[in-house]
């Protein structure tokens, strides 16, 4: 996939979507539906490019998550084995392929929030510094949107010892993760159900309405 001519990576990051739910709610998986035509596993993909050097996607095998990211030539993780199902599963592998492909960061995406503010990889990105950072707005933190240091492996590997899964925002306060504020908590709003795509539909409308010219997210 091709990056917007636009864009500016930061030196170092690399981007992660966590796409490896079984979207048990929504009855299909998630990150293949598509909101304006575009799957949203594609949304997040190319919010992360503009901000990251290369971006992967974490799914589970044999899925058509997998399927969809390969096809668009996207490197994909898969959980190791053993570790208990959840977001901190991909992050442990994302932070494994961050170090492998030289990098000192991840930054993460949920896949299933294609209206997330456009400033938030850069701003988390400058936030974090040579550490951690997450987004939080007025409805709590948000902590699948976050930047890892790959120096957090171990913290990471250690957390996942015999099928533990604790909370990803635990990790990142363990860390020392700073909070970025966001005032639209609405835009990370995700998406668990079809009738709760259909009026992030109609949101995504009035925006575009609202702001005519302007490149979505």
């Amino acid at each position: 996939m091709t990056r917007p001519s636009e864009e500016r990576p930061a030196d170092g990051v690399v981007g992660l979507v966590i796409g490896g739910g079984r979207s048990v709610r929504f009855g299909s998986e998630k990150a293949t539906a598509t909101l304006d035509g575009e799957p949203l596993l594609i949304w997040a993909v190319r919010r992360l490019q503009r901000s990251c050097v290369a971006v992967a996607v974490n799914a589970r095998p044999g899925t058509a998550t997998e399927r969809l990211a390969r096809a668009q030539d996207l490197p994909v993780l898969h959980d190791a084995a053993g570790d208990a199902a959840g977001p901190l599963a991909g992050v442990k592998v994302g932070l494994a392929w961050a170090a492998r492909s030289g990098a000192q960061a991840l930054a993460t995406s949920p896949c299933d929030a294609p209206l997330l503010p456009a400033d938030l990889f850069p701003r988390l990105i400058a936030a974090a510094g040579a550490g951690a950072a997450m987004a939080e707005t007025a409805d709590g933190l948000q902590p699948l949107c976050a930047i890892w240091p790959v120096t957090a492996t171990a913290v990471v590997n250690d957390a996942l010892r015999d099928g533990a899964h604790p909370a990803t925002w635990r990790l990142l306060e363990r860390i020392a993760a700073v909070h970025v504020r966001f005032d639209d908590a609405q835009a990370f709003a995700n998406i668990n159900t079809p009738a709760e795509l259909a009026a992030l539909a109609q949101r995504a409308e009035r925006l575009r309405i609202g702001q005519p010219g302007t490149r979505r997210d």
